[in-house]
């Protein structure tokens, strides 16, 4: 075999989200850009805060702008910036030596799993959940174990629960949730916390709670509740991606709670792992996003396609729930097999998702991140999809 084979199912798996992005540009191509409705891609459309190009003009033409090496672990005023406003968020403590700066969210799980994870030792993720997750337990030696959620994809308490074992390591979450647009509860999250306790204690090793939260800012009438209150041995990862339209620019951090067991360890362990990965993030959107802290995208562009599209879909006879936070929507499938629905909207030059493709089938994921002519545009499609499966 040419490649190596452990890489033979990763390519075969290899993410549904791109597939579905690289059909629609060549359905564009043969039927026009305004006649393909694609909701396959979490690219946000929405610009950057004007503040974004006037500081990155500004680094440009300092003579003391940086574009060399840094610790790897992020520029010292940088990290310094990130922990003030996180202290001034969520009053935690934060030293600036517990952030690292890394390559985007995905950089921040890459590095977190490198240093928490040996070998065989267990990810739990409640489902559905992002279907990159797959990929960096891979890369870091570890086994991704999905468990349920409720309903209305809340945390399942009793599944988690059921699904720890001596070779849990890591309690993944990703609130907003990326593909269901659900934020959990300060009192869910608390009742995983003390889970986490009893769990850690029983089993004699400490279970860490990890959460990805690219999309903390992308939330509508309501408040995304910080997991540094729940529980002390958490890092929470992020990116600028989506709060400042930045997704091409890979920059973002890993922050961890001053009271977690070994803390300082794991920062230096996450720095190696930056080193053995990246080198380093971006210099200059370092400098950047260390000068924007609080600054966010104007969010109700989202809420506004949200409110669109969900009027849309309930219209043509869709289920779904109200996503609360991010800016994807996650519909029941009306058929049972959803990958064969989201073909059938493909008919209807309507590209989508299929959930099981984030460990959630009978569903699939629209992401309204696109132009509001895009959604009413689709309605028709929509309809006629659903009308055809009845």
């Amino acid at each position: 075999m040419p490649i190596a084979q452990k890489m033979v199912q990763m390519v075969k798996s290899a993410s549904m989200i791109r597939k579905m992005f690289e059909e629609g540009i060549q359905m564009k191509e043969k039927y026009g850009a305004d006649n393909v409705f694609d909701f396959s891609l979490g690219n946000p459309d929405v610009p950057p805060p004007l503040k974004v190009k006037e500081t990155l003009l500004e680094l440009i033409h300092d003579k003391n702008t940086s574009h060399g090496y840094m610790p790897n672990t992020g520029f010292p005023q940088v990290r310094k910036a990130v922990a003030d406003y996180l202290n001034k968020e969520f009053n935690v403590g934060l030293t600036p030596e517990l952030v690292v700066m890394t390559v985007g969210a995905a950089g921040a799980l890459n590095d977190t799993i490198r240093a928490l994870v040996n070998p065989g030792e267990e990810i739990l993720v409640p489902a559905p959940y992002f279907v990159g997750y797959h990929q960096y337990a891979f890369i870091g030696g570890a086994d991704l174990k999905p468990v349920g959620s409720l309903p209305d994809f809340h945390l399942d308490l009793d599944a988690i629960k059921a699904g720890i074992n001596e070779k849990t390591r890591i309690m993944l979450i990703n609130s907003p949730n990326n593909p269901t647009g659900v934020v959990y509860t300060p009192k869910e999250l608390y009742a995983l916390g003390q889970l986490l306790v009893e769990a850690s204690n029983k089993f004699g090793k400490r279970i860490y709670l990890v959460s990805d939260e690219p999309y903390r800012k992308i939330a509508y009438d309501v408040d995304v509740p910080s997991v540094f209150a729940v529980y002390p041995h958490t890092i929470v990862l992020t990116s600028y991606s989506k709060e400042l339209s930045l997704a091409g620019e890979r920059i973002g951090y890993l922050a961890i709670h001053p009271d977690a067991e070994d803390a300082a360890l794991i920062a230096g362990a996450a720095g190696v792992a930056n080193t053995m990965m990246y080198v380093n993030a971006p210099s200059l959107f370092q400098q950047v996003v260390g000068k924007l802290q609080g600054i966010t995208v104007d969010v109700g562009i989202y809420k506004k396609r949200r409110d669109i599209l969900c009027e849309g879909l309930q219209a043509a006879g869709y289920e779904f729930d109200v996503p609360q936070g991010a800016f994807y929507l996650f519909p029941k499938s009306p058929i049972a097999n959803d990958l064969e629905f989201v073909d059938i909207l493909k008919q209807y030059r309507i590209l989508s998702v299929p959930g099981t493709g984030f460990g959630g089938p009978g569903f699939f994921r629209l992401s309204y991140a696109v132009p509001e002519k895009t959604i009413t545009g689709s309605f028709d499609g929509f309809k006629k999809a659903i009308d055809s499966v009845k």
